[in-house]
């Protein structure tokens, strides 16, 4: 059991204050955001502090962290905040649902969010500051870089290479063996069957209004 402090306010740290508290050992005994952000000084029920301020109330031989936030900036906001936290010397935890399928000698870096009914098959590597939300599967010997985020419901086949800072949208599918280059944005719905290109935008054709209405479709 390790005592940890979580940085962040919205829903991501929300979700994850609930289930570390709900299906894990660790104690979630307070919460941090940056002084500028602060806009009352408790946050889901736990005491808030300036994250300026928290090696000296929650010193890092004692206390562990961990970085709740989303996918801003492409990740990048929660990298920061990560690197900041490493750099005063704090542990960071990862979480892994109870729920999500897993296998032996799975590698996994630090604070990392596997969420319910994720599947991660066998050989598969994930590195530090990764998340992985519900429904999500990551097939056989992928790798996951750092600081990615994988939504609701996208597939990775497998022998696929994720690099870091990527994004992929809910219900979006990566075909096996080819690799997303760093910062790739993968839009919900989105079939990728080719490499792509650093900091590519890759996105599915959206739904459009079709000139009837709901009523008079036949058959219906």
């Amino acid at each position: 059991m390790k005592k940890v402090v979580l940085f962040g306010h919205g829903a991501v740290a929300r979700m994850a204050h609930f289930l570390l508290t709900n299906d894990s050992q660790h104690d979630i005994v307070a919460s941090t955001v940056d002084r500028a952000s602060m806009r009352e000084d408790r946050m889901f029920g736990l005491p808030t502090v300036a994250f300026e301020d928290a090696p000296s109330r929650y010193p890092p031989s004692e206390f562990a962290m961990f970085i709740a936030v989303g996918y801003s900036r492409i990740n990048g906001v929660r990298e920061r905040k990560y690197l900041q936290a490493k750099e005063l010397g704090y542990e960071l935890i990862s979480y892994v649902s109870t729920k999500a399928t897993t296998w032996p000698d799975l590698a996994i870096g630090d604070n990392c969010f596997i969420m319910e009914d994720v599947i991660i098959q066998p050989f598969v590597k994930i590195g530090s500051d990764v998340i992985l939300w519900s429904g999500c599967h990551i097939g056989h010997e992928s790798v996951i870089g750092d600081h990615c985020f994988v939504s609701s419901h996208a597939v990775v086949s497998g022998l696929v290479t994720v690099d870091a800072s990527c994004f992929l949208g809910s219900n979006s599918t990566i075909r096996d063996g080819i690799r997303l280059a760093r910062q790739s944005v993968v839009g919900a719905g989105a079939v990728v069957m080719t490499s792509t290109q650093e900091r590519g935008v890759y996105v599915a054709p959206r739904a459009h209004l079709l000139p009837i209405t709901s009523d008079r479709l036949p058959n219906l």
